[in-house]
């Protein structure tokens, strides 16, 4: 019991936000008109039985009139005025659509609106960045965002108002049923209403036994999610490293791991299928059984005479519905296992976004406090497990140098780099980074989905450039033949080369002319001379702004002033 209360607590700390939020009158407006629908639908329900029961009285009188007067127009009887069926189904459709309908649109409400919030989270405070890094349980955002997320507003809302028609079917048709079934006597024992009570044992019974035989489900949905989501994303990792792949000729090895990955796959889906097998077995006996146990039990009123053909029915309706109410934990134990995972999915994945940025103010302390100058202070850079590659590194860059951070391969350049520029949160010590106009350019700049026009401006928007500035940016870069496919939209992190997409990031830097710029390997897939050419552009066109190189390549000193070379764990200054 406690278990569930805390995964009710969860869902509540998901579900409740929205309702409390700057669209709570609107999204408690809908959900008022949905459930007010859903009400009229079981209300509807309560008229069809009494129909139902002249009907079918009809029928046993043979009473053409009435029969007709029941299907068409409306008749007098001892419920009181009855009107057709085609008056009663015409409601009843309408009614049912616009219930659907309307829930649909909150849905889609709901979901924008939850999508919003956990991306504002994920993204605030570089969480994202962090979440990778440090929490490998967290897998696979994009499918917690994209799909947990709708499953969870889907059932939420599906599972509930569920809940609520079978609770308010139940009370209605518990009078109903009450009222028709009469006193039984069983030992001795006068029970009243006795077919509510058949009915109550029934639905506990299979409650009871429903839990016992498809609670496993809860943890392989659970698993399920995962598993598809750790293929998908393998997939799409091939897509996006096609070229590599196919360079290394590792087809038979991509074949492995994703035939390894699918493999889980099916083994978790064949545990699936015979839980729900076994599951099925159970819900789909109990629903026959469920068809004719109240003719058994209301036989014997019958063939004495106490109630006609048409009582019959009404009681074996009004049985199916209260019994239906009693079990709607059974009819929905599957979908509720799937939210039950949907729920400790996102929860899990809230919560590590709730760690990472709880941690942001942890570690290297990255201080854009607008100074004029880049202060490195007593910085200690590590990595994930404790070890250190820069001990205690202290410098200081003037706006307008041109500084060269040199140094082997792995002895900690890049790492130095991400700490300055705020993403890296192992080791200690302060950095203090300009507030404003910085540009990084890492090694292999990043394409976002979209245009080429986009891809130059990023980060920026691309209305804030003219075109003819675009075009020069282009050409100055060498990517001129690209000019008149600005508006394009392509795979272009797969259609340009490795040099390509470094010209591109200098036409970004040509664009944006930031004060500061840092360069972490960003001209190592361009020839000497295009690379020498990077530098004069520069140089030449924004003469004022401060140069921080990370580079390998000894021709790049020249451009630069002095040099910090991380050397033995230590950063050292030395000419350039």
């Amino acid at each position: 019991m406690r278990r569930i209360g805390h995964f009710l607590s969860d869902a509540w700390t998901l579900a409740g936000p929205y309702w409390r939020s700057e669209e709570r009158w609107k999204a408690r407006l809908l959900l008022g008109v949905v459930v007010a629908l859903n009400l009229s639908l079981v209300g509807m329900s309560v008229l069809l039985s009494y129909w139902n029961r002249e009907f079918f009285n009809s029928l046993q009188e043979k009473n053409a009139e009435a029969f007709w007067a029941l299907l068409f127009w409306w008749r007098q009887t001892d419920s009181g005025p009855m009107p057709g069926f085609v008056f009663v189904a015409a409601l009843y459709i309408l009614i049912a659509v616009y219930a659907l309908y309307l829930r649909q649109a909150l849905q889609i409400r709901w979901r924008s609106w939850l999508t919003r919030e956990v991306l504002d989270r994920w993204l605030a405070d570089r969480a994202y960045y962090r979440v990778a890094l440090t929490d490998a349980e967290t897998d696979n955002p994009d499918q917690r965002i994209a799909e947990d997320l709708r499953y969870f507003v889907d059932n939420t809302l599906a599972l509930g108002l569920g809940l609520m028609r079978s609770v308010v079917t139940l009370f209605s048709f518990v009078l109903v049923l009450w009222g028709l079934s009469g006193p039984a006597t069983i030992l001795g024992i006068t029970i009243p209403g006795y077919m509510v009570w058949v009915a109550l044992l029934y639905a506990l019974a299979g409650t009871g036994l429903a839990h016992l035989v498809g609670r496993s489900l809860i943890r392989l949905n659970f698993q399920q999610q995962r598993v598809e989501a750790d293929f998908r994303y393998a997939l799409v990792r091939l897509r996006d490293n096609a070229e590599g792949v196919a360079l290394y000729g590792g087809e038979a090895d991509e074949k492995r791991g994703l035939q390894d990955r699918f493999g889980a796959l099916i083994r978790n889906w064949w545990a699936i299928m015979v839980a729900t097998k076994r599951l099925t077995f159970f819900t789909s006996a109990y629903s026959q059984v469920a068809v004719v146990f109240p003719f058994v039990v209301a036989a014997p009123a019958y063939f004495a005479g106490r109630i006609p053909l048409g009582g019959l029915t009404q009681t074996s309706g009004a049985f199916s519905e209260v019994q239906g109410a009693l079990s709607w934990f059974v009819d929905n134990y599957s979908s509720l296992t799937e939210w039950r995972a949907t729920v400790l999915r996102i929860r899990g994945f809230l919560g590590a976004i709730e760690v990472a940025r709880a941690a942001a103010g942890t570690g290297i302390q990255s201080v854009p406090d607008g100074g004029d100058a880049l202060v490195l202070d007593d910085v200690t850079v590590g990595l994930p497990d404790g070890r250190v590659l820069v001990a205690g590194a202290s410098a200081r860059v003037e706006p307008g140098e041109a500084v060269l951070i040199a140094g082997a391969s792995g002895s900690g350049k890049s790492t130095l780099f991400r700490a300055i520029a705020g993403l890296w949160p192992f080791g200690r010590g302060r950095v203090h980074a300009p507030g404003a106009g910085v540009l990084f350019l890492p090694q292999r700049p990043y394409l976002p989905l979209g245009s080429l026009r986009r891809a130059v401006c990023y980060p920026r928007h691309a209305e804030e450039f003219p075109e003819v500035e675009i075009r020069e940016a282009l050409e100055s870069a060498g990517l001129g033949h690209l000019a008149a496919r600005l508006d394009e939209e392509d795979s272009w992190d797969r259609r340009l080369s490795g040099g390509e997409q470094q010209r591109l990031a200098l036409a970004r830097a040509l664009l944006v002319k930031p004060r500061w710029l840092f360069l972490d390997e960003a001209t190592s897939s361009l020839d000497p001379e295009a690379e020498a050419r990077f530098y004069e552009l520069l140089k030449e066109r924004l003469p004022a702004t401060t140069l921080v190189s990370i580079a390998h390549r000894p021709a790049v000193a020249q451009y630069h002033q002095r040099a910090l070379r991380v050397r033995d764990g230590h950063l050292v200054a030395a000419p350039a």
